[in-house]
């Protein structure tokens, strides 16, 4: 007779607890198949959890106070390099994707998913499957291509988003957060959080040395 498999072991982590509560939320009706052992609020707190609890896969917001997603799956997986991590996203943007890859993440899905596609992946990913959004998966093929043929955007070899690229483009130009908001139709705060991921990949602190660094690389003519 076979063996019942056993549910996945989860780990959740972000830096609200509201949201790891609606995750928690999320999977309860699935506990024959998925079992939530431990949470952390913030990347800071993870790797202990992570360490005493040896789940079988880590669930993780990418966009963190402090450390972010990303810092927390590389570190994860520098001591224990089996060690399965999925970033959970709002960004539907295949350059942080790659982000995740090159980190050594086992997915990437957007926050939107659906609880019972969510816990589908969390099997799969257990296996030693990949979990990728598909409409962002399909959108990578396509991206990977272009890069091939060099054509992407300003920026694009910088790390940068497309978004990123146009944020920073109207910073170089000396437009404030609220006229950058207004340019491209999304709110203040989204505006903030891409300028201190371009902080973090430009290795600055502020929207001054961001100008300066892509004025020295050339990334706008």
């Amino acid at each position: 007779m076979t063996a019942p498999i056993r549910p996945v072991r989860v780990v959740l982590v972000d830096d609200h607890q509201m949201i790891i509560e609606g995750l928690k939320a999320m999977l309860a009706p699935f506990q024959n198949r998925v079992r939530v052992i431990g949470e952390a609020i913030g990347a800071e707190n993870a790797s202990a959890v992570v360490a005493s609890l040896n789940p079988d896969v880590v669930l993780c917001d990418i966009r963190m106070e402090g450390a972010s997603g990303l810092d927390l799956c590389r570190s994860l997986r520098e001591q224990d390099p089996e060690q399965k991590v999925i970033l959970l996203s709002v960004y539907d943007d295949e350059q942080y994707l790659f982000q995740a890859l090159r980190v050594g993440a086992s997915g990437y899905l957007l926050k939107g998913i659906r609880s019972d596609d969510l816990v589908r992946q969390l099997e799969l990913v257990r296996s030693g499957s990949t979990a990728i959004d598909s409409g962002l998966a399909a959108r990578a093929v396509d991206t990977a291509g272009r890069l091939q043929r060099d054509e992407f955007w300003p920026g694009a070899r910088q790390g940068l988003t497309q978004r990123e690229s146009e944020i920073l483009s109207l910073v170089v130009t000396g437009l404030s957060n609220r006229g950058i908001a207004s340019k491209l139709i999304i709110g203040d705060e989204t505006v903030k959080s891409h300028l201190r991921s371009i902080y973090r990949k430009f290795g600055v602190s502020d929207r001054t040395a961001a100008a300066a660094t892509a004025l020295r690389e050339g990334i706008y003519q």
